[in-house]
């Protein structure tokens, strides 16, 4: 059977959403992917388990919420960076997830259970290759 035709966006949310699962055994409700002048951002939404988000509501949890998911993203990082480079053939340069779970506007946790990655890619990708349909690997 073919793998379905999808763009570069498509393939690194799936990546990122199972990725996500392997890592915290939640899967976030949905998963967005933009990318411009190579800096990919990914939004987890829903990532955030129940406990985590009534923890998120005091300042000292929400610092427990923050520190967890810093460490977490650090140490799993690798996985998907590997997969990014392997779905669009560019390096990452850079990858970071930073938690403001207190003020729910910051990027990485939100009080919504919103979980944003950020990836500073080596160079840009051009919108036709971001968007060209592909079943696998770089376009």
């Amino acid at each position: 059977m073919n793998a379905p035709i999808q763009t570069m966006a498509q393939r690194i949310a799936a990546a990122a959403g199972e990725l996500g699962m392997k890592r915290t055994g939640l899967m976030p409700t949905g998963v967005s992917v933009v990318q411009s002048g190579g800096t990919l951002v990914i939004t987890l939404h829903g990532a955030l388990s129940a406990a985590e988000l009534a923890l998120a509501k005091t300042a000292e949890g929400a610092l427990k919420v923050q520190e967890f998911h810093r460490e977490l993203f650090m140490s799993n990082a690798a996985a998907l960076r590997a997969e990014i480079e392997r779905i669009t053939g560019v390096e990452v340069r850079e990858a970071t997830a930073e938690v403001e779970p207190s003020t729910g506007t910051v990027v990485a946790v939100f009080a919504t259970g919103t979980i944003v990655q950020v990836f500073l890619l080596k160079s840009a990708i051009s919108a036709d290759s971001w968007n060209r349909r592909a079943a696998d690997g770089p376009n």
